[in-house]
């Protein structure tokens, strides 16, 4: 990024990384490694909230995590609240590669299954896709931890963020700032319990709704046999 660039952007760009659909849970706490260490302010959870914190080494403490129960409303928090692109990690037709850093702004990052990618939901929340470019024939992608670093690295150069000091042969951690209520467990906020309530209700209501249709149906047909006789 040039003089010219680093001008244009807004005063607090931010990277997030959207959690959906990991395969493999303990991956996720390698993953939020690699977001500490690259800069990244918060990991979205959509789905499940608890978490597999395996390979993080403590790095947990210092991000912070929310939770949503469907990538819609992901979307439209990233989208509406935060002022983020959403980016797909995936090799796609008019995927951009990330060495030409593709950004504009804050930028949350949707990294697919490691066995399937990013399935049509998850495209369908995206404003662009990133490739990593390969050089070797050996492989046809890469682990969704090694995709994830890369790219949050890549993020970062570009974004400017201060290198971190150091202390021998490594960087320094900060104080521990955040205390999750349950370890391993994103904790709802009182909208998301309302929104969890709404849904359940609505939910409830459409089979009340069909239980009683079934029941009339029925109830229709018996008359209509007893009549018929």
């Amino acid at each position: 990024m040039d003089a010219g660039e680093a001008a244009t952007l807004p005063a607090s760009v931010e990277s997030l990384v959207v959690v959906h659909n990991v395969a493999k849970r303990h991956n996720v706490g390698t993953m939020v490694r690699s977001a500490t260490a690259f800069g990244v302010s918060e990991i979205v959870l959509v789905g499940r909230r608890d978490f597999n914190a395996f390979g993080s080494h403590g790095s947990t403490s210092h991000l912070r995590f929310r939770h949503f129960h469907s990538l819609s409303q992901a979307r439209h928090y990233l989208k509406e609240e935060r002022n983020c692109d959403v980016c797909g990690v995936e090799i796609t037709d008019g995927a951009l590669s990330i060495a030409d850093h593709p950004f504009r702004k804050s930028t949350a990052f949707l990294l697919g299954n490691e066995g399937t990618g990013l399935s049509a939901k998850e495209c369908e929340i995206c404003d662009f896709f990133v490739y990593i470019p390969q050089y070797g024939c050996g492989t046809a992608s890469l682990n969704v931890t090694v995709a994830a670093s890369i790219v949050l690295h890549h993020f970062g150069v570009w974004a400017g963020f201060p290198e971190r000091s150091r202390e021998g042969n490594k960087f320094t951690v900060a104080e521990k700032p955040v205390k999750q209520i349950r370890r391993n467990y994103c904790a709802s906020s009182v909208e998301s319990i309302v929104e969890e309530r709404k849904s359940r209700q609505q939910s409830a209501s459409i089979d009340i709704f069909e239980e009683n249709g079934n029941n009339d149906s029925k109830l229709t047909n018996l008359l209509e046999a007893l009549f018929d006789d």
